[in-house]
């Protein structure tokens, strides 16, 4: 019997006993943070799991797939040139304009097709921290001072923190280098053009889902005017995938037709998009499957990162809003930490306010583009500009589910110092921002 097995489960067993055996349902606060906690992973949910995950598990599964080994080790490998490898890892979150969670299946299948260490964490951290709309909407409604600090402060963090990791494990990447330099890759299947095409697509129909409501209600600007059309653009896209799916990935045009009817049925009998996301998903999932051989495994591939994804995710969620309690769509549920506390240790620029916002930023859960309302509250509660962008820095490049995925990929070891770079970094570019304004 393996002694030291069955005392973890025994463990566990009695941890959850006692926390049941003694939880305090009679206090207020208690059932306030469970509310919090229900509140924000039904909103998740609702918000974030069919129009953000799903559509990046497919491109994670491209990405793992159809993107040969080759490509990826040329402009992220161990043996890649330094200086492009990390531009483009840095820069990525501008074109991809996703969250924290949705960004770690992408990472994923990077990591996993020998991306190295440096170039990986780069895109890690950068992905959610610099995509374009948060940057205007900072500048927007935080000044442009902020907005330009966050941008200069996640584009060259983001690349200091990369280089920082690989620098630590650099015996590791050594090794990694040696064994990519014997690498021979097989002959691709298609031209890289139509691989970048069918990703493009699948990029686009993400980001444009996900696209939120201006914050000025004017319908004559031209921001909302556009928005106001997000899901008939979104449409023309997935009309592009159609054909991206027939003429690159050679799935019968039949097949590909029974998938989009009861998407377009159910677009015009419902005004619910969800729905109708959510069965093109269903249908792209059997037609790929149905068809078999790379396309079989593209969906494979995208269930491995679902399977390993989403229960940590998921267990992630509950446990912060129980702490940390549900902030979005003028909800505000507090949790076990109440939020005065927050304001309290947050004011003026001192080192440990900076810590402290660069701590909280790290363990609380934003979605994209919710993280500026947010701040804009604290700082009307007397929060300081430093810490403020010392949580803009942390809070969208890392969450508490975001890490619990992150070491799965890479390690507890890893992921710790990763952790513990974002901090410091975040926390010396809240100092530096906080003694210049």
């Amino acid at each position: 019997m393996d002694w030291k097995k069955e005392f973890k489960i025994l463990g566990w067993i009695s941890a959850i006993f006692l926390f049941v055996f003694f939880m305090p349902i009679e206090n207020f606060e208690f059932r306030q943070a469970i509310d919090a906690s229900l509140d924000l992973a039904r909103w998740y949910a609702q918000e974030h799991v069919i129009l953000c995950l799903l559509p990046a598990f497919f491109i994670a599964g491209t990405i793992s797939i159809f993107v040969s080994q080759a490509a990826v080790l040329k402009y992220f490998g161990a043996n890649a040139k330094k200086w492009l490898a990390y531009t483009i890892a840095s820069v990525s979150g501008s074109i991809l304009a996703v969250c924290s969670c949705t960004i770690l299946p992408l990472f994923s299948s990077i990591h996993k097709r020998g991306a190295g260490l440096g170039p990986a964490v780069t895109f890690l951290y950068s992905g959610p921290a610099i995509n374009i709309l948060a940057i205007i909407l900072t500048a927007r409604i935080l000044g442009w001072e902020m907005g330009l600090a966050r941008t200069i402060g996640a584009i060259v963090f983001s690349v200091l923190i990369g280089l920082t990791m690989a620098f630590i494990y650099r015996t590791e990447e050594r090794d990694k280098a040696k064994e990519q330099r014997n690498f021979k890759s097989p002959p691709e299947k298609r031209p890289l053009w139509q691989t970048a095409t069918h990703f493009f697509i699948l990029v686009a129909i993400l980001v444009l889902a996900n696209w939120g409501k201006p914050a000025s209600d004017d319908s004559s600007s031209f921001w909302f005017y556009l928005w106001s059309y997000k899901w008939y653009i979104t449409s023309i896209f997935s009309i592009g995938l159609m054909f991206s799916l027939i003429y690159f990935l050679n799935i019968k045009w039949f097949k590909v037709l029974l998938a989009a009817i009861p998407v377009v049925v159910i677009s015009l009998l419902t005004a619910n998009p969800l729905i109708a996301v959510l069965v093109g998903i269903a249908g792209l999932a059997t037609i790929t499957i149905w068809d078999g051989g790379e396309n079989q495994e593209w969906t494979y591939s995208s269930w491995d990162f679902a399977k390993q994804i989403i229960p940590l995710l998921g267990i992630g969620v509950i446990i912060a809003g129980f702490l940390l309690g549900s902030t979005h769509d003028n909800v505000s549920i507090p949790g076990v930490i109440p939020n005065e506390w927050i304001s309290v240790f947050v004011g003026g620029n001192s080192l440990m306010s900076n810590l402290f916002a660069s701590v909280l930023g790290a363990f609380m859960y934003f979605a994209t583009l919710t993280e500026v309302p947010i701040i804009q509250g604290l700082l009307n509660s007397g929060m300081g500009q430093g810490p403020a962008l010392s949580l803009l820095l942390a809070g969208p490049a890392l969450s508490l589910p975001n890490m619990l995925v992150i070491r799965s990929v890479m390690g507890a070891k890893k992921t710790l110092v990763f952790i513990l770079l974002v901090i410091v970094f975040s926390t010396l570019g809240g100092m530096i921002f906080g003694n210049i304004v």
